[in-house]
């Protein structure tokens, strides 16, 4: 089953769009939130357009996360129990309560690792509000965790071109679904932590 490609190619129309800063902003800003499409598939077509712009992308993409990743902490510290019906019935009531308790203890390497992670970053934001979790360290770790992701993207298309896009385009299918390995054995770690911790 292919999900990710038609996404991706969905994003390369969005990014030849006149308007596609902002609308790389606003992807980047609702996939922090709700949204389960990564921003890169739209920042890595903006970068090889104009390679020289590659670094004010990334900056514009990880701007939106952090704006949606203030929406999601702020969910999750004054909503938390109107959202966990809704966690729920979308099966991460297990996971949300292991991250929540992970986000009380190491909060800031917490959001440091799952920053690198393409769909959960949500979860983690609302576990993070929910705990009450401090600022400084949850904006500290939600800046490096995302914005390592978004530089690393546009630095790669800055420095391989059309080659490092093909690939990209190419290999996107594959990558995202490693994206959601990758979520499992997280949540998979956390777990057993918390039970031998």
């Amino acid at each position: 089953m292919k999900l990710f490609k038609p996404l991706y190619e969905r994003a390369l129309v969005w990014a030849a769009h006149k308007r596609a800063p902002a609308i790389l902003f606003v992807l980047s800003l609702c996939e922090a939130v709700f949204f389960p499409v990564a921003p890169e598939i739209m920042l890595a077509p903006m970068c090889l357009a104009r390679r020289d712009h590659a670094f004010r992308y990334a900056a514009i993409s990880l701007g939106g996360s952090l704006v949606g990743m203030c929406i999601g902490y702020s969910l999750g510290y004054f909503a938390i129990d109107w959202l966990l019906p809704w966690i729920e019935h979308f099966g991460y009531a297990a996971h949300f309560h292991e991250i929540e308790k992970q986000a009380r203890d190491d909060g800031f390497w917490l959001l440091l690792i799952a920053g690198f992670v393409p769909i959960p970053f949500k979860i983690f934001t609302l576990a993070s509000g929910a705990v009450h979790m401090p600022l400084l360290p949850f904006f500290a770790g939600a800046t490096l965790g995302r914005g390592k992701r978004v530089f690393l993207v546009a630095g790669a298309i800055k420095l391989g071109g059309e080659k490092g896009e093909a690939m990209l385009h190419r290999w996107i299918e594959p990558v995202g679904w490693l994206g959601l390995l990758l979520l499992a054995a997280l949540v998979g770690w956390l777990y057993w932590r918390g039970i031998h911790g």
